[in-house]
């Protein structure tokens, strides 16, 4: 099988060391549990749903959503989701973490230990969000395929 199958599809990296953990993060570094060790799937959800009610309601601030009316409907959803990128990657490229990780008290870090997650790589994770498979598969760490794509891993802040 194809080497990146190893780490995604069970019993296919059997008896590797770099694949074989006792917990989540814990060939990139991270702790078991507390501080610093990989967020759950649970944690990221609720953060992501966090978000998306923060940037509706700061959308419904400058244009009123009509249930009744679709078309209404359908631009503040699209406003919507474009404070929603806007707000997740300003906040996660500068600051490691959005609205919603800081509810749940988890944040974005590099794997090579930088201090900021950056920009590009918020932009990258946002688009991937945005498409929902990469965000939702994930692997024995814990990281997603936007994970993997930008060198990051989600971890917990308290």
């Amino acid at each position: 099988m194809a080497r990146w199958t190893g780490e995604w599809l069970p019993g296919t990296g059997e008896g590797r060391p770099d694949v074989d953990s006792r917990w989540p993060g814990e060939k990139f570094g991270l702790p078991e549990s507390g501080v610093g060790s990989a967020a759950s799937g649970g944690a990221r959800l609720l953060g992501l749903i966090v978000d998306l009610v923060v940037a509706a309601l700061v959308t419904a601030i400058f244009l009123h959503p009509s249930l009744q009316d679709p078309a209404a409907m359908q631009n503040f959803n699209l406003w919507s989701g474009g404070v929603w990128a806007v707000l997740s990657v300003i906040s996660a490229g500068f600051f490691g973490f959005t609205p919603g990780m800081a509810v749940v008290g988890v944040r974005v870090a590099r794997l090579d230990g930088a201090a900021l997650v950056g920009p590009l790589r918020a932009l990258v994770r946002a688009v991937l969000t945005f498409v929902i498979i990469p965000a939702a598969v994930r692997n024995a760490d814990g990281r997603s395929w936007l994970d993997r794509l930008t060198g990051t891993v989600v971890i917990r802040m308290r």
